[in-house]
């Protein structure tokens, strides 16, 4: 055949290592009841008091429909809460309850010890994370 190698595309070594972190971190957050798409928002989530909804979609790159149940069940397991902002009755935005603000310290662990599974140095995981932001924002036009 005279198409593609698979091991020669970079879509493919993205894809790849991508799945196989997002496997390596589920058994470090099973014990903090969150998948890992879960674990992206709460992350979001540590990073600021409140949140609106449409900016946790656009911080994450989670689509709305796909957004909604997973705030669902954050809300159920009392990590967050969704409160109407002042400027805007309507408008949505999360805030973390006690137990979502400490969860973020027993997830810091977690995140260390999946960089140490990684293998990479602090100076690589910093390195391969600037190459990949470039790559985002090149095939976003940004």
């Amino acid at each position: 055949m005279n198409g593609p190698k698979l091991n020669e595309q970079v879509c493919y070594a993205l894809y790849s290592t991508s799945r196989a972190i997002t496997k390596a971190y589920k058994g470090l957050l099973e014990p903090l009841n969150l998948t890992y798409p879960q674990y992206v928002v709460m992350m979001a989530l540590w990073e600021k008091e409140a949140v609106k909804i449409s900016e946790v979609a656009d911080i994450t790159g989670i689509t709305n429909a796909t957004l909604s149940p997973l705030l669902k069940r954050l809300e159920n397991n009392g990590y967050i809460e969704r409160r109407s902002t002042e400027s805007d009755e309507r408008q949505k935005q999360l805030v973390l309850t006690k137990a979502g603000k400490a969860l973020g310290k027993k997830a810091k662990k977690a995140s260390e010890l999946a960089l140490c599974a990684t293998g990479l140095s602090e100076k690589d995981a910093k390195k391969l994370m600037s190459l990949c932001e470039s790559i985002k924002n090149q095939l976003q036009g940004s």
